[in-house]
């Protein structure tokens, strides 16, 4: 198998291709560059909450009138060097987050996270853009069981009324999009190697990203939308190699080295 797609390889000796590996997986997702984005900045947003104690009294009043809250992050992807990223957003040069937020209690889901991802992107007094958020899988979900801080990726037995509900939703970058970020906030690409198993940077919802989206196969794009890198498994294509003994590519030799050099072992 190989990264590469096949038009883009070079080598003399080109990867034997296996039958499909992807059965029962979701839709291949494609990732635009993050570069590929108008990135500005607008108005701040601070946050609503002073303190913790003030954001737990506002889930207590909440819970009262309207029963379990709901809260939607985001999970955008882009990719950098072929490698997904996940944009996080970051305050006070510390504390990391997805962008998201609650949703109203009589509002529909899906359109709640589009407002949540407008209201908090789009430029400062500005007509709405046409180019709509794709909201995608709930990747995730994590449980408040009380009026605390600890959240959990399952509800607890003894737990029947937990208090708050956190999803997360897959939504790739679009290709072309000016995303305006409220200047007390940045808006950085993390690599998942920077986030797996690194809970004392990010928090374990955070680190657990690239365990939830691990299931997904990955098509990278350039920023004119051109296929550079792929995650393997997929179907070969007419042309691919899926034998030894294709014998556009076998010329003998010894020593079980099909005739391959050391040149045609490179990196290519």
């Amino acid at each position: 198998m190989s990264t590469l797609p096949s038009n883009l390889q070079t080598s003399s000796d080109p990867p034997i291709l296996p039958k499909p590996f992807n059965a029962n997986q979701p839709e291949t997702i494609r990732l635009h560059p993050f570069s590929s984005n108008e990135i500005s900045t607008k108005s701040p947003q601070p946050e609503e909450d002073a303190s913790v104690e003030e954001r737990l009294n506002r889930l207590r009043t909440f819970y009262k009138e309207h029963g379990m809250r709901r809260f939607a992050e985001a999970v955008m992807l882009c990719h950098e060097h072929n490698h997904p990223h996940v944009m996080l957003l970051q305050i006070a040069n510390s504390f990391y987050k997805l962008p998201g937020n609650w949703l109203k209690h009589d509002e529909e889901e899906i359109e709640g996270v589009q407002r949540i991802l407008d209201e908090l992107f789009e430029p400062d007094n500005s007509p709405p853009s046409e180019t709509k958020w794709e909201i995608g899988d709930a990747v995730g979900q994590w449980w408040r069981p009380n009026f605390e801080t600890s959240l959990y990726p399952y509800i607890p037995a003894h737990v029947t009324r937990p208090k708050e509900c956190k999803k997360m939703y897959l939504i790739p970058l679009p290709q072309r999009k000016v995303i305006a970020v409220p200047k007390n906030l940045k808006f950085l690409a993390i690599p998942f190697h920077e986030l797996y198993e690194n809970a004392s940077t990010y928090g374990p919802q955070l680190a657990a990203l690239p365990h939830y989206l691990a299931k997904y196969r990955f098509e990278y794009v350039d920023e004119n939308g051109n296929v550079v890198a792929i995650t393997p498994g997929g179907v070969p294509q007419d042309g691919d190699r899926t034998t030894l003994e294709d014998p556009r590519y076998y010329h003998g030799g010894s020593n079980g080295t099909n005739g391959v050099t050391a040149e045609d072992t490179e990196m290519k």
